[in-house]
């Protein structure tokens, strides 16, 4: 793609377990590990990168030539959702191939600046978006989050499967909501489950990136438009998602060494 060296996937097999979280904060670490970084929302009928990175309502993207717009810039991160085309309280009611259609378009029509990094945050299960993507880009890899319930690590089971199906390698498991720490007594507890994370990166040979807590301060980080890494540079929930970034960084890098990028085709 033109203005982009690697495209790297955040996907989940469903919702609820915090990807685009995940996927705003590794942006963001990657962007702080001196890197040129964009993000695209994908998710077409429930955009959320918008609030994220707290991108004003009405705040849309300026022409660049026919057919063509600038990402909007937020945080240091160059950025293209839905969001910024619709007042936030429009439902998108389409079909799939309109959404499919929709999601090519802010991919493509998008004038990327020189990124070293475009991460996209899919939308939950795989189906048009997915497949669009599978077939016209050339992926890098993908990230796959879950939270360590069995019942999550049911549907990241099926994200990793159609990765491998179309070839895009699968870079890591994000176990996100692994442990909750109680504010007031300090009582850690794992609400969800344990090892869960650990246990399908093992399955499928990939690794684990990182585990990180089910904390209300990243909650309302997000919500207020300033996620961990910007609101809190040198916490804890940070440097996990720096580290999480030095290893995609280290894999992308080492895969695009090795030879050329895989290229789909319909």
């Amino acid at each position: 793609m033109e203005g982009v060296k690697h495209i790297v996937a955040v996907a989940s097999g469903k919702g609820g377990v915090g990807k685009s979280t995940v996927t705003v904060n590794l942006a963001l670490a990657m962007a702080a590990e001196g890197y040129r970084v964009g993000i695209l929302d994908a998710d077409i009928y429930g955009p959320s990168q918008a609030q994220m990175l707290g991108v004003g309502e009405g705040v849309r993207p300026q022409a660049a030539g026919e057919n063509r717009m600038y990402p909007l810039e937020a945080h240091g991160l160059q950025a293209m959702s839905m969001a910024f085309m619709v007042d936030v309280r429009e439902p998108m009611v389409w079909r799939g191939p309109m959404v499919a259609g929709a999601f090519q378009q802010l991919l493509t029509q998008t004038q990327w600046d020189d990124l070293d990094f475009l991460f996209i945050d899919m939308p939950p299960g795989t189906g048009d978006i997915q497949l669009t993507l599978a077939q016209k880009v050339p992926v890098d890899g993908a990230v796959i989050v879950t939270t360590p319930q069995d019942i999550a690590l049911l549907d990241a089971r099926k994200g990793i499967e159609m990765f491998r199906k179309v070839n895009v390698p699968v870079l890591g498991v994000v176990e996100n909501m692994s442990l909750h720490v109680c504010s007031s007594c300090g009582h850690a507890e794992p609400i969800f489950g344990e090892g869960g994370g650990e246990r399908i990166a093992n399955e499928y040979e990939t690794r684990l990136l990182g585990r990180l807590p089910l904390a209300l301060s990243i909650r309302e980080q997000v919500d207020g438009g300033r996620p961990s890494v910007v609101a809190e540079p040198d916490s804890e929930v940070t440097t996990t998602f720096r580290d999480m970034a030095r290893q995609v960084a280290e894999q992308v890098q080492g895969q695009a060494d090795e030879g050329p990028s895989i290229s789909f085709s319909d």
